[in-house]
């Protein structure tokens, strides 16, 4: 069994046989991130790209109040420009590291979700949202930008005319806002967000991994490109599908009307 990275700032738990829920874990400065929880993120991340056969579905989340506030902004205030740009580097190959994961990864926002921790959010495939929660683009504000993809995939997430607004003036929104603009997939109740999302990771379990990571990456690649370059990418992502040994057991299960049972081969 493949085991994650150990750290007390982000804790990794094993839910069922295929899901691995992540949480930030330092609640006391609202999970705000610093160079330990860059670097286990970023070892977790190494990990799943080159080994993706242990889990099949990521939750990402923070513990307490937060999902998170971003950069911790106390260390950062006595850091060098070298120490801060070693420290933003991790974060930059967590992010394209992330966007690019072969896993599947859910963000479980649970509450303040600002600045980095927005960004983290946005580099996973799909968001659910406590009702309550709220987002904000907070790096103009002090004298710096987003710098992890955030005028990247908000745009993306919102279109550009708003996420201009959102990254210019720093102002913050509300999760039915974000749901509203299609930021956010499912609005939660209080306290739900975390099983709802675990319930949504475990669906995408259920389903053959190899076609999971497949049909991830034909949407994430051919939605940069024209619809025909697109749709090739999408032909060759199937065709790879064929000759395996889940195609071969998906479909008997499908004829013999029972539950498949996938291995990822």
């Amino acid at each position: 069994m493949f085991d994650p990275p150990k750290s007390d700032v982000l804790t990794c738990e094993k839910v069922g046989e295929h899901v691995l829920l992540v949480t930030m874990n330092r609640p006391e400065v609202l999970n705000a991130m610093n160079m330990e929880m860059g670097v286990a993120t970023h070892e977790l991340l190494t990990r799943l790209h080159h080994d993706p056969d242990w889990v099949r579905c990521v939750v990402l989340t923070g513990a307490g109040r937060a999902f998170s506030a971003g950069g911790d902004l106390k260390v950062r205030n006595t850091q060098s420009i070298r120490d801060w740009t070693i420290q933003h580097e991790i974060a930059e190959r967590s992010s394209e590291l992330r966007v690019e994961s072969p896993v599947p990864w859910i963000a479980a926002v649970n509450g303040i979700c600002y600045a980095g921790g927005l960004e983290a959010a946005l580099t996973c495939d799909f968001i659910y949202a406590d009702r309550d929660a709220k987002f904000a683009q907070t790096e103009c504000r002090i004298g710096i930008m987003p710098g992890a993809m955030g005028t990247q995939n908000l745009p993306r997430a919102v279109g550009e005319r708003r996420a201009k607004e959102l990254i210019l003036s720093a102002r913050p929104f509300t999760a039915v806002e974000a749901h509203a603009w299609g930021m956010v997939n499912q609005l939660c109740e209080p306290g739900t967000v975390v099983a709802e999302a675990l319930a949504a990771a475990q669906r995408i379990a259920d389903c053959a991994p190899l076609s999971v990571r497949q049909a991830k990456k034909s949407i994430h690649f051919g939605l940069q490109t024209d619809l025909r370059t697109g749709y090739r990418l999408e032909l060759e992502a199937y065709y790879r599908l064929l000759d395996t040994e889940d195609r071969r057991e998906g479909i008997a299960a499908f004829n013999e009307k029972r539950k498949p049972r996938f291995t990822g081969r």
